[in-house]
């Protein structure tokens, strides 16, 4: 699409500070001022949307009521922790259902065609959140109930839900892993919280083959993530053919993270952006929506931010580039052998 076309939506407010955890949690308010300073270097391209919050209904497509009425009830007693590292404050539901809710919304426009991407810069993160349970900073799985949205509501079938946060997305793959018409893929590190996205963990039941783990090991950096997306993320899409491509999109992976391991510049960050809204022109009428999870160090927000709003807003994209020779006995060769061997009977299926 032209500068013409539709165009590139964030949703940012303040009132995604108001959730807000004990002194020195990595989660913290502050991390919305680094995503604001890159968003507002990219103004001229943007189109501003303006959140509201999810209903129950809606999260509950994902959700138990049993879980809507633990993160309600936590707020009332808050301040609160619901596990060692996932807190509540008194604004914290009200907030949670901001971030599901402008997810939502971003997800739906986008699967009509009336933007042609979008970012939205919400916390808390999503991803490890369960069906009934809160964890690892997540209170509702805001990409999950967008997902169910768009399913719901617009007429989508197939979602590719790409999860490049340092952390495996748990929740979201346990909420997708018997379905067949949602492709869950994730690099991140592994072993490392919270355990799970391992090779094997490859869906279950009709779902099965519909989730695609790249576990990397600490010091993976652009070549193992650009090498892996590339040798793996992408023919699996296009072997599933998405209607609509969501990304959860951490900056933990950033070299400058505290949390985790990883080495991803910021031309890592762009050359995964870059591949996802080049595989979202080929497959789905360019339908690209990214919504905020990780990312702890500010430094690694601001630029990755940055150079992610980039490659999804300039008029032009960029082709997706070739598949990069791996280098024999490498971490990357390692990788894309067993998740191949792991998926040689579905979406990677060697013909």
């Amino acid at each position: 699409m032209g500068a013409s076309g539709p165009k590139t939506a964030v949703i940012e407010d303040l009132r995604f500070q108001d959730h807000r955890g004990p002194p020195g949690h990595p989660e913290r308010p502050e991390r919305l001022d680094a995503v604001h300073q890159a968003i507002a270097g990219h103004s001229e391209r943007l189109e501003w949307m303006t959140p509201r919050e999810a209903s129950a209904d809606e999260i509950l497509r994902v959700h138990r009521r049993e879980h809507w009425d633990l993160v309600a009830e936590a707020a009332r007693r808050a301040p609160i922790r619901l596990d060692p590292d996932t807190y509540a404050s008194t604004r914290s539901f009200e907030v949670a259902k901001l971030a599901a809710g402008s997810s939502i919304d971003l997800a739906r426009r986008v699967a009509r065609g009336e933007l042609r991407s979008g970012l939205a810069a919400v916390r808390p993160p999503g991803h490890h959140a369960e069906g009934d349970r809160a964890m690892g900073f997540c209170l509702f799985n805001n990409v999950a109930v967008a997902a169910r949205a768009v399913q719901a509501e617009e007429g989508v079938e197939r979602v590719m839900i790409f999860d490049w946060d340092v952390h495996h997305g748990n929740g979201t793959q346990h909420t997708f892993e018997e379905d067949r018409n949602v492709l869950y893929a994730s690099t991140h590190q592994y072993p490392y919280y919270p355990g799970t996205g391992a090779v094997g963990e490859i869906g279950r039941g009709a779902g099965e083959g519909a989730t695609l783990n790249i576990p990397l090991s600490a010091g993976a950096g652009d070549e193992e993530y650009l090498g892996a997306i590339l040798h793996l993320l992408v023919p699996a899409a296009r072997a599933f053919r998405p209607e609509l491509i969501l990304v959860s999109c951490g900056f933990d992976a950033h070299a400058d993270d505290p949390l985790a391991a990883m080495e991803v510049s910021g031309d890592g960050f762009a050359g995964m952006a870059t591949i996802l809204r080049a595989l979202a022109d080929d497959l789905c009428g360019g339908r690209l929506a990214l919504v905020l999870e990780g990312g702890y160090a500010l430094s690694g927000l601001r630029e990755g931010t940055d150079r992610v709003l980039d490659a999804i807003s300039r008029p032009t994209p960029h082709p997706i580039p070739p598949e990069p020779e791996i280098t024999p006995n490498s971490h990357l060769n390692q990788v894309v052998t067993q998740v191949s061997q792991a998926h040689s009977g579905h979406l990677l299926r060697k013909t």
